[in-house]
């Protein structure tokens, strides 16, 4: 995402522009690299607390900045605009489910659905004004953001009913919210923003790596925390056991 005053422009303004590009720019790398460190450290320790707080507030500050002046950039309106309103939501929704109590939903839950709900709707609304005119392949981003919204939508609705989460679904929704936010980041950065990345790296498969890197780790989180302990480690026989066995 760029952003620039344009030319002519009182120095106020291209002051703005430079100001809030670097807080997009130090918002994402933050994200990046704090989000990674909680992905490996030990869920619940010390590091993946400080680690999810930096990545917190530094995904805040990246997309309410891309959130606030997406709509009046000139390019990629449409695509930067519903990434950063669904990373926000993604992040704030995901930071909640922790910070309530178990089995708890409040106001904030159920006005934060009407998000999702409206991005679903907007790719509906889309899909028929893309094929009248022929720019269906232009809002294909914004098609894939709205089937994801859609699921959270549901997730959300799910959620309100039973009145909050307890236990495993409490860690898998905050699980998946804040790594799919991350992907977000990652494949925002290392796909969207190429030309920022030196030719030898670039021309590696370094960055496909580092920016699908948060889907297999959020893939395995999901199954490690699903996966009830005991079917994860083999059962020990008794020695009585082992002497029947005998």
């Amino acid at each position: 995402m760029n952003l620039e005053a344009p030319p002519g422009a009182p120095w106020i303004l291209h002051f703005a522009a430079t100001l809030l590009l670097v807080l997009h720019i130090a918002g994402g790398a933050t994200g990046i690299l704090s989000g990674g460190v909680a992905m490996f450290a030990r869920k619940g320790g010390r590091w993946h607390t400080v680690a999810g707080t930096f990545f917190f507030v530094s995904m805040l500050t990246m997309t309410g900045v891309a959130a606030c002046t997406a709509p009046f950039l000139a390019d990629g309106r449409w695509t930067n605009t519903t990434a950063a309103v669904f990373t926000l939501y993604l992040v704030t929704t995901g930071w909640a489910t922790v910070r309530r109590r178990p089995g708890e939903a409040g106001a904030f839950e159920r006005g934060a659905v009407l998000v999702p709900l409206g991005i679903a709707a907007m790719g509906l609304g889309l899909v028929p004004w893309g094929l009248a005119t022929g720019t269906a392949d232009s809002f294909a981003t914004v098609y894939a953001f709205a089937a994801i919204a859609g699921l959270a939508a549901a997730s959300d609705l799910r959620m309100i009913r039973r009145g909050g989460v307890t236990g495993r679904d409490r860690t898998v929704r905050h699980l998946w919210r804040m790594g799919l936010a991350l992907f977000i980041a990652t494949g925002s950065f290392f796909f969207g923003q190429q030309d920022r990345i030196p030719e030898a790296i670039r021309t590696s498969i370094v960055p496909s790596i580092l920016g699908l890197a948060p889907l297999p780790l959020t893939a395995f989180w999901w199954i490690r925390t699903r996966l009830p302990r005991r079917a994860r480690r083999p059962a020990r026989a008794t020695p009585s056991e082992f002497r029947k066995a005998l």
